[in-house]
């Protein structure tokens, strides 16, 4: 039987079940996901997603394994340029941010803090650590490596062809955030 979570915005009128198990658990230290991080918590009511340490959490699913079951009609994206193949999707009724989407690939990246710290699934890596804040002091319990590795894209590929190696589009998400 396959396990199914229920995550939601902060005021519950955006919910999401995610089935089975993610790709990966990761932390990213990447200056976009700082740089948006920043921006989205800047929004009134919106949670803290950057870590004290400047890393953002982010749980890895299958596209075809997130539905959403209400308030689909309130997601709006943010992208950090208009060019950009990546964008955080928001839900504007307390202006939560819910996942970030490389609009070309096969997952999305959930943001951790969707779970309580008691269910959330464990960090296994940290990535992009390069780009790291000076200073900052990234502790040994999980691989910090300086880019994506390639362990990290073989998890991350090995799911695609349980997909028939689809890339399904994300197209319920209308306009953009006020920001």
């Amino acid at each position: 039987m396959t396990q199914t979570t229920h995550l939601s915005c902060i005021c519950g009128q955006t919910r999401l079940a995610v089935e089975g198990t993610p790709i990966l658990a990761a932390e990213c230290c990447c200056t976009s996901c700082r740089t948006a991080g920043g921006r989205l918590e800047a929004l009134p009511g919106a949670p803290k997603i950057v870590e004290p340490n400047g890393s953002t959490q982010l749980i890895l699913y299958r596209k075809d394994r997130v539905h959403f079951d209400k308030g689909a009609e309130l997601l709006r994206e943010h992208r950090l340029t208009p060019q950009s193949a990546t964008r955080r999707v928001v839900a504007i009724c307390c202006n939560t941010p819910i996942f970030l989407e490389f609009t070309k690939g096969h997952w999305l990246s959930l943001y951790g803090y969707l779970w309580s710290p008691e269910t959330r699934p464990r960090i296994e890596m940290r990535t992009m650590t390069s780009d790291a804040l000076p200073g900052v002091n990234l502790s040994n319990d999980i691989p910090n490596p300086k880019r994506h590795t390639f362990s990290f894209f073989v998890k991350l590929l090995s799911a695609w062809p349980a997909m028939g190696f689809s890339v399904p589009k994300i197209t319920f998400v209308k306009g953009e955030i006020d920001d």
